[in-house]
């Protein structure tokens, strides 16, 4: 019988290339998703889905539900996809499940969380760092200069007994942070920077015992909101030897385990900005599929495997792009910003050109043979999605 691996948040960006992965590898495939939703993940031959109850209601019994539905379906891995499975994941490790957990636990989840740490880290390794302070409570923060990113320090919270995102908040003017602060969310700690304009890269891979392997590059061409966003397109790139240098030392500082997505950003200078770590599946991980690197089913596999290691790949270029995100990039950009204009923001009919103009070498976030049903509601729901949260 086919290895099962359940997987989460059906909904998450990360979920198809990573149901794909897994089931090219020939595992059995099933995702949790919150009840009542409907990811369109459920259109994808070979992929099961189950339900839980939504964090966002209660976070205990969202972790009961896991670890009662890997006993079920006798999953040997689970395999956080987003920061919220990331912290159910983890405790449902410290409860005692028996799935092996494909993502940090522990001390490492921990880290993964925490924005603060890392920035701390990444310092120690060597990282450019911005400016950044933090507070337990809005009233307590001391802001830097305008323009500013308002954002949590936490990538998810327990707040109450649920888990919480903290909204990210880009502050042109006192008036604008002002309001941030007015309404930023009760029991969340915060931090913010400065708005260093750039291009947002990455760097990727999986680490056993904080020793990378099969790193590669990414570079956003574009975001989906320019305001700041996850990409809508992206491009390989090779890695610097100063980034790989200060990335190995963050990973062996950490004593890493797992995949991991290291997120810089460029300045208009070249300088390099530590801006914070994934510690799971990340958006563009469609591009590196493109490129050869199965990093789902290789992080698998090293749960699985503890003497296991990827093999190093040869860097190629390649642009992949997601159909939905890259529309909802234009229709950011045609209505244009609310409240200050963001340095940087991109002209609307470039921004026209470039995201109609299609190119046959161009590939694509969630397409695969014999699936198109699933790319198109994977399209239209990521624009439903997004202009909902707009309005």
């Amino acid at each position: 019988m086919p290895t099962k691996i359940l997987i989460g948040f059906a909904d998450a960006l990360a979920a198809p290339e990573c149901a794909f992965s897994l089931l090219d590898a020939g595992y059995d495939v099933v995702a949790f998703a919150r009840r009542g939703s409907k990811p369109p993940l459920r259109r994808v031959n070979g992929v099961r889905i189950v339900e839980i109850t939504s964090p966002g209601d209660d976070a205990d019994i969202a972790v009961l539900d896991v670890i009662a539905i890997a006993d079920e379906i006798g999953a040997r891995v689970l395999m956080p996809l987003d920061d919220a499975s990331l912290w159910l994941c983890a405790e449902a490790s410290r409860r005692g499940t028996d799935a092996v957990i494909a993502g940090p636990t522990g001390d490492l989840a921990l880290l993964a969380l925490d924005k603060r740490r890392q920035l701390e880290l990444a310092l120690s390794a060597g990282f450019a760092v911005p400016e950044t302070r933090t507070a337990d409570e809005a009233a307590m923060l001391d802001p830097p200069d305008l323009p500013l990113v308002l954002k949590g320090r936490l990538a998810i919270a327990r707040v109450d007994g649920a888990l919480t995102r903290a909204p990210t908040f880009f502050c042109g003017s006192e008036r604008e942070l002002d309001a941030a602060l007015s309404s930023w969310p009760a029991g969340q700690p915060l931090l913010a920077q400065p708005a260093i304009t750039g291009v947002g890269e990455g760097m990727f891979g999986i680490a056993r015992q904080g020793t990378p392997h099969a790193t590669s590059g990414h570079r956003r061409v574009r975001m989906m909101n320019p305001r700041g966003s996850g990409s809508s397109a992206c491009q390989s790139r090779p890695l610097t030897d100063a980034e790989t240098s200060a990335g190995d030392a963050f990973l062996r500082l950490s004593d890493w385990d797992g995949l991991f997505m290291i997120e810089l950003l460029r300045d208009p200078s070249g300088k390099l900005f530590f801006m914070e770590l994934n510690g799971r599946a990340w958006g563009s991980i469609a591009l590196a599929r493109r490129l050869g690197l199965e990093y789902p089913a290789w992080a698998v596999r090293a749960a699985l495997d503890a003497s296991f290691i990827p093999e190093q790949h040869q860097f190629n270029a390649m642009l992949c792009r997601h159909a939905g995100r890259e529309l909802v990039h234009l229709l950011v950009v045609m209505h244009g910003p609310r409240g200050s204009r963001p340095p940087g923001w991109p002209g609307r009919w470039r921004t026209v050109r470039d995201v109609m103009r299609i190119s046959r070498a161009d590939s694509w976030y969630n397409w695969r043979p014999g699936e198109p049903r699933f790319f198109v509601e994977d399209t239209l729901r990521t624009l439903q999605t997004q202009l909902s949260r707009s309005r």
